[in-house]
């Protein structure tokens, strides 16, 4: 009887143990697993946004139909498009337009009264986030589904990869793109999601790029240099950018972008509850007691074109 009740007592010690284990081997799992997703993101969108408005020879030049830019491909149906607020924020510009072609564009997706209307089911309360900009290294063999722009000193010519390359004295080509990020839900699992620019249009199932699951938010804060030294002298939200500073105002310059990104576990622990704050920039989201793990991960990003275009 004595031996029977030291073993129940140390079987009761070593499952005690090893659910302790097993538990904090899952809690460092899904801690590993936020700090992967949420780098993975980061890294996905911080290369396109340094990158953008590159349009080689022309970089910091306004793309500009029947001055200096020719479109060979014809434009984009609007009804095939990803057409953004503004007068030039189609993927392609417009001719005979006043206003500055848009590179750079976003709106908070349920709050800002201009959005994408390509974008049905965009998560309430997140940010949108568009990027054109061309592809390097320059290209000599074409895809048939993607559009390429043609460039010199002077001037640009945008093709689609099915036709011929344009003739254009000293030209070099490359892969021209417009992504757009947003999130959406997936099965209840919310998805960092990219819709990408191909020929035709934004709208065909291709165009859709799921990129990381369990990106539960994204918040952008825009930089604005108003004093002429190239930094950021200001971070506002999508909701305080005016339409002058969307187009590019030479006394208003985008020139950094403050990206934060609320990444959640993929499946609840039901030994935890979640009521915490996160603050991602200017904006606090307040978990609502369930069982999902998050973490913020945020990076500020230089706009490296338009601090080598200077003033």
């Amino acid at each position: 009887m004595v031996a029977m009740l030291v073993s129940l007592f140390l079987s009761a010690g070593l499952f005690s143990m090893f659910a302790m284990s097993s538990s904090n081997v899952a809690t460092t799992s899904q801690f590993n697993q936020l700090q992967e997703n949420g780098r993975v993101a980061l890294a996905l969108i911080e290369r396109d946004i340094s990158q953008a408005g590159f349009m080689a020879e022309l970089t910091g030049t306004n793309l500009s139909v029947g001055v200096n830019t020719t479109i060979q491909a014809g434009n984009i149906a609007t009804s095939s498009d990803c057409v953004g607020g503004g007068v030039n924020n189609a993927s392609l510009p417009i001719l005979n337009s006043a206003a500055n072609f848009r590179k750079v564009w976003g709106y908070e997706s349920g709050v800002s009264t201009e959005s994408f209307s390509c974008l049905s089911s965009t998560l309430s309360g997140t940010d949108v986030l568009q990027v054109k900009r061309l592809i390097g290294p320059a290209v000599t063999t074409f895809n048939t589904n993607s559009y390429y722009m043609a460039t010199n000193l002077n001037e640009a010519i945008i093709f689609a990869g099915s036709q011929a390359a344009p003739s254009l004295d000293n030209a070099r080509f490359w892969e021209y793109q417009h992504h757009i990020y947003f999130i959406q839900t997936d099965n209840g699992v919310p998805v960092l999601m990219r819709r990408v620019l191909g020929v035709g249009g934004m709208k065909t199932s291709a165009s859709y790029e799921q990129l990381v699951e369990g990106v539960e938010n994204l918040r952008v804060l825009y930089g604005f240099d108003f004093d002429g030294d190239d930094s950021a002298d200001s971070f506002m939200p999508a909701a305080n950018v005016t339409s002058t500073m969307w187009d590019g105002s030479p006394s208003q310059r985008l020139v950094a972008l403050r990206v934060y990104i609320l990444v959640r576990t993929l499946e609840e622990d039901d030994s935890y509850d979640n009521d915490n704050s996160y603050l991602l920039g200017d904006k606090t989201i307040v978990a609502t007691n369930d069982g999902f793990r998050r973490r913020v991960l945020s990076s500020t990003i230089v706009l490296e074109n338009p601090i080598l275009v200077g003033n």
